[in-house]
């Protein structure tokens, strides 16, 4: 049987290159061979053990390739073709998918529906951080890459740049609106960039790391608070007069940050949470007022499938946004547990490293 090298979740601490039997194909399936992908925060959080998923599992669910193989029933692609994937891969015809909430795929039980069931790869599934991936349901999933863009320009699609924008979607935020994004990491910083595309006036960004901070500004940010120097409510409430935000976005997944965004809410704004939280969160009672306020707060799980992917690739062909910049650092497969203790740690400036086979 043939083998192809994988980043495997040995126990939390540990991801390791190993090899691992290429996969097989099923009727609706297609095997690509992966070109690009990268390592995202929610690997970290696996490999520290923040959250769980089986061990000896392939890690990763940004996948850019050329399709391999076509399962016997896929239809409307050809072997050769450069695709994306979603993160997120749905069925399409669960009940999670037929309530117009893909993200959450999966079958229910009579112990309930399991949550984010629809995001699988390198969770319930082998993910891209291998030579070969297999995608589940291609035809609702793959999304043929423009020949006018690189690897590079679309490896953001299939999960940052998708849930980015989502928290400004599920946000709603209008023309004219003031936002505030708290964290500025890759998705916060997809997210700064889909505030502006969504027509909002103001944009207000916290973090501490003054290259993120810079970033922010090419992306739309209109003002940018430095943790570090001064407490971001109050200079928030400062910028704009004491009416507070709109819409606040929380792209970190810690109780500061969480509380943070209620507390820079104007009456009957909306909190847009992005983050993934590893512990249990606590809403103040002032903060919430009491809980009549009429504050909105929202979660979103990255949307995906072919015209999601789609969408986000025609708004980089358009050019109306550029993320081929927040790629800082490259490494080959061979060399994938040193890019993790890069980004782990943060290291040299990183945003996001490309790895390559």
């Amino acid at each position: 049987m043939s083998k192809m090298k994988a980043a495997i979740f040995v126990e939390p601490g540990r991801i390791v290159l190993d090899e691992k039997p290429i996969p097989d194909v099923g009727p609706l399936d297609a095997l690509i061979k992966i070109t690009t992908t990268t390592i995202c925060g929610t690997d970290v959080h696996i490999l520290k053990g923040e959250y769980p998923v089986a061990k000896g599992l392939t890690i990763g669910h940004e996948p850019v390739g050329i399709i391999e193989k076509l399962g016997s029933s896929v239809k409307g692609f050809k072997e050769g073709q450069r695709v994306i994937a979603g993160a997120v891969t749905p069925s399409g015809y669960s009940n999670a998918c037929q309530c117009g909430r893909c993200a959450q795929d999966g079958p229910a039980t009579k112990h309930g529906w399991k949550p984010i069931g629809g995001w699988r790869f390198g969770n319930t599934i082998d993910g891209a951080q291998a030579e070969y991936l297999l995608v589940p349901d291609a035809m609702y999933n793959l999304a043929v890459v423009p020949d006018s863009l690189s690897d590079e320009q679309v490896l953001m699609c299939p999960d940052i740049m998708s849930t980015g924008f989502s928290g400004a979607e599920s946000g709603k935020i209008k023309i004219g609106d003031i936002v505030a994004v708290f964290a500025q990491g890759p998705i916060g910083l997809c997210a700064t960039a889909g505030a502006k595309l969504m027509g909002a006036s103001t944009i207000i960004v916290v973090d501490k790391v003054s290259e993120r901070l810079d970033m922010a500004r090419r992306l739309g940010a209109d003002h940018t608070v430095d943790f570090s120097k001064t407490n971001p409510v109050a200079e928030i409430m400062r910028i704009t007069d004491g009416r507070g935000v709109d819409v606040a976005i929380e792209a970190l997944g810690t109780q500061m940050t969480f509380e943070s965004c209620l507390r820079v809410l104007r009456p009957g704004g909306t909190l847009s949470s992005l983050g993934v939280y590893s512990s249990d969160l606590t809403i103040p009672l002032d903060a919430l007022a009491a809980g009549l306020g009429d504050h909105t707060i929202v979660t979103t799980l990255c949307p995906g499938g072919k015209e999601r992917m789609r969408r986000l690739m025609s708004v980089i062909e358009s050019g109306r946004i550029d993320l081929s910049a927040m790629v800082t650092h490259r490494f080959k497969l061979d060399d994938i547990e040193a890019a993790y203790e890069l980004f782990s740690n943060q290291r040299d400036g990183v945003f996001k490293v490309a790895i390559t086979p």
